[in-house]
């Protein structure tokens, strides 16, 4: 198995019952006769895409795509695309999880690593308990066995796949099952010191200390995966509106909309925006979606993205509304009342914003690293202006441009780990983006 296979960890079976209808018919799986006796018998396989980490498990399919459970790989139609990323099936390799005895067998059968440090040595310290952080703390272990790992998560570090909250209310998924490994066990499989429940304050790097909530670490390299927050304008009071950035965040949520049709506000209209109201409007929910631009998913243009949505979405409880300017967000009883610029005003049982991602900048100063718009990385190794801190992910930006995307991670993590672990370099290829919008009712793949 390639080290390149090493994301995460066993993926659990969800009911292939509770998927939707895939839209307009579609079928991604060649068409064929039952299967053999030895094939039906044959036990299921996985597959990863090696763009972004998404594991195809035979067992499961991918019914949104028209694939039923059970349906083999080599059935599959060469134009199937990862549902996360959206590369295409020539990007998947055979997968199978590595336990932290493979990882050891692999080192001593020849596999470059770095000089195994001494127990008490401070090794490598990961702030970010997401997908960037798994992945570096993956691929740290892919190359040595031995290497001191500290991941810091002010979460509970659970492994999941975060595109799926997009689509959770449609498919009546049991949230519980959208994790497919908790930090725990992904700590105890890859030999991670996990600090779950705790936050980074401060970076000294004179020191080469990170100050915690349960007290100051020392590192020889200091990777950043901290990720970053859903923005929140200044008309829209914290206290009184959802961010759903996480999943933590997506439980209160629907905790809140119960079992009854409720009406929500979304004040955004990007990728974030427009998958959450696509959902919520497919649970149930009437969606009004506000945004300051014309149309949905403006920075694509119109007709490659939103006048379709806008023609998907005709027959859902969604109004969008754009070319407005959210003034205030009030609290009238136990509903809220959002009131735009120009005056119009909205009922809400609750309020969502969507108004974008911010890279939180506090660590990054306390640090003095170099800032723009993200935390600022070298193209190539993505350095930060310090040589012992590297950062990836949604926390970074490249000659000014912030990375947001799931396809990224893998290769930027690769990168990271030939640098720290002393392997040959894999220098990281900023690439065009291929965005795979979830929205169910009219799924979109976007360049």
């Amino acid at each position: 198995m390639s080290t390149l296979s090493a994301i995460y960890g066993e993926v659990r079976e969800m009911p292939p019952s509770d998927m939707p209808t895939p839209p307009f018919g579609l079928s991604l799986s060649k068409p064929s006769p039952d299967a053999s006796a030895s094939q039906a018998t044959a036990p299921f396989h996985t597959y990863i895409c090696e763009a972004c980490g998404y594991i195809y498990d035979e067992a499961i399919g991918d019914p949104d795509s028209g694939l039923k459970a059970g349906t083999r790989f080599e059935d599959i139609l060469e134009d199937w695309y990862c549902p996360l990323c959206g590369v295409t099936k020539a990007d998947f390799t055979p997968y199978e999880a590595p336990s932290l005895e493979t990882l050891r067998a692999r080192m001593n059968s020849g596999v470059p690593t770095a000089v195994a440090p001494s127990r008490q040595a401070p090794g490598v310290v990961i702030v970010g308990g997401g997908r960037a952080g798994w992945q570096m703390a993956e691929s740290l272990r892919a190359l040595d066995a031995a290497l001191p790992i500290t991941l810091v998560s002010a979460c509970t570090a659970d492994v999941y796949d975060k595109p799926m909250l997009s689509i959770a209310m449609a498919r009546h998924m049991d949230l519980d099952r959208l994790v497919k490994e908790t930090g725990t066990q992904a700590a105890e499989r890859l030999n991670v010191r996990l600090l779950a429940h705790t936050h980074a304050v401060r970076i000294c790097p004179d020191t080469r200390t990170l100050r915690t909530t349960r007290g100051t670490l020392r590192y020889d390299q200091l990777v950043l995966a901290h990720g970053a927050q859903a923005a929140l304008p200044p008309a829209l009071p914290a206290e009184l509106c959802w961010r759903i950035n996480h999943l933590g965040a997506y439980r209160k949520l629907r905790a809140a909309l119960g079992e009854t049709a409720k009406d929500v506000v979304i004040v955004g209209a990007g990728l974030i925006g427009s998958e959450l109201a696509n959902d919520l409007a497919l649970g149930g929910h009437r969606i009004t979606l506000l945004d300051v631009m014309q149309r949905p998913l403006a920075r694509w243009p119109g007709e490659q993205a939103g006048d379709p949505l806008l023609n998907a979405w005709q027959d859902l409880p969604i109004r969008f509304v754009g070319g407005v300017q959210v003034a205030s967000v009030e609290r009238l009883g136990e509903r809220y009342r959002v009131t735009t610029a120009c005056g119009q005003r909205f009922p809400a049982d609750q309020v969502v914003a969507a108004a974008g991602l911010a890279t939180p900048p506090r660590l990054a100063q306390s640090a003095g690293l170099a800032w723009d718009q993200g935390i600022a990385v070298k193209p190539q190794d993505l350095v930060t202006s310090n040589p012992r801190i590297h950062a990836l992910g949604d926390c970074i930006s490249i000659q000014g441009q912030t990375s947001r995307f799931i396809e990224p991670i893998a290769r930027q993590a690769r990168t990271i780990a030939a640098a720290i672990c002393g392997a040959e370099a894999v220098p990281y290829e900023v690439r065009p983006a291929t965005v795979r919008v979830k929205t169910t009712t009219h799924p979109l793949t976007l360049h």
